[in-house]
């Protein structure tokens, strides 16, 4: 099955569940395929928890939910070395983190010691414990939801752990027709009992694979690099983003063209990725924050001023 059509399926079954917000289902299809971990940022109850349970139900993968509070130790993450009298021998016990699909709910609900437990999982797919590396099955990516720091009880993630995210989703209040049937539906029935798998492990490893073979030309690269370094030489930033960050630009947008039934990425692509990309990887000075400019005005900005190239 063509990348377009599975990523059309996968969307209309999740359509049953979460209305009106097949964009950004879209968007976390794209980080998927990508082979990177999404972090999807809203308010209390737009969905977001619910949302990601009925990706995972159209995806027949093996799937595990964290859901993070103060009190949550790393181990309670990753597993527990427990003494085994009989063999005389401790014996590793795998944590929930030992799934193709992490529901990493409420992640800055607990404290930045146990999120630092994900950063080897998110970067290097494997477990370190001891002497023993213990490797996780591909496909492997985590979608973690978090409320605004604004809001109480909650922690600001580090930026290494943020810059591990290939992108991040809002989902936003739906309109007051989609919320009007959103009752309507989930009135009687719970939408997510009825959903059934309709992808499979080979099927998103090979679009993972098919993803690295869409061509990106050196004009692309270039116009990708020169919006990297314009977050590193911006008055307002005082962190700029990382050339991972570029990296998962480019992957993302080779994910849009794959989509989309092309083979090669255009400049569009870029545009339509980069705020969600890069804006979590930057760091604004104080000064601005008071004015009310946040992270993805300025890669708005910046993706006014740097000139689109011409792609042949």
């Amino acid at each position: 099955m063509e990348g377009k059509q599975l990523v059309n399926k996968i969307i209309e079954n999740v359509r049953k569940v979460i209305i009106g917000k097949d964009r950004e289902i879209y968007n976390i299809l794209k980080g998927i395929i990508s082979e990177g971990h999404i972090l999807i940022e809203d308010v209390p109850g737009v969905g977001k928890t619910t949302l990601v349970k009925a990706l995972a139900k159209s995806l027949d993968l093996t799937y595990s939910r964290i859901q993070f509070t103060p009190d949550l130790l790393p181990s309670d993450i990753t597993g527990v070395s427990v003494y085994n009298q009989k063999n005389m021998e401790f014996e590793f016990r795998k944590g929930p983190i030992f799934a193709n699909i992490i529901l990493a709910d409420e992640i800055n609900r607990t404290s930045p010691k146990t999120q630092s437990a994900l950063l080897e999982v998110m970067e290097e797919n494997h477990v370190s414990e001891g002497n023993n590396t213990f490797r996780l099955e591909k496909p492997f990516f985590i979608l973690a939801t978090q409320n605004p720091i604004e809001m109480e009880g909650t922690f600001t993630l580090p930026e290494a752990q943020l810059d591990r995210f290939i992108m991040k989703i809002k989902i936003g209040y739906p309109d007051k027709k989609q919320e009007s049937k959103i009752l309507e539906v989930y009135r009687e029935n719970e939408p997510l009992d009825s959903i059934t798998a309709i992808a499979g492990t080979n099927d998103i490893l090979n679009l993972q694979k098919n993803v690295r073979k869409v061509y990106a030309s050196s004009e692309i690269n270039d116009y990708i690099v020169r919006i990297a370094d314009a977050t590193r030489n911006n008055k307002n930033l005082i962190l700029g983003v990382s050339t991972r960050a570029a990296m998962a630009l480019l992957r993302v947008c080779q994910a849009t063209a794959l989509i989309n039934g092309r083979d090669y990425v255009i400049p569009e692509d870029i545009k339509e990725n980069a705020v969600m990309v890069l804006s979590h990887r930057i760091c604004i000075s104080s000064n601005v924050r008071v004015n009310n400019y946040d992270s993805e005005d300025i890669i708005e900005d910046i993706l006014q001023n740097v000139p689109v190239p011409k792609v042949k």
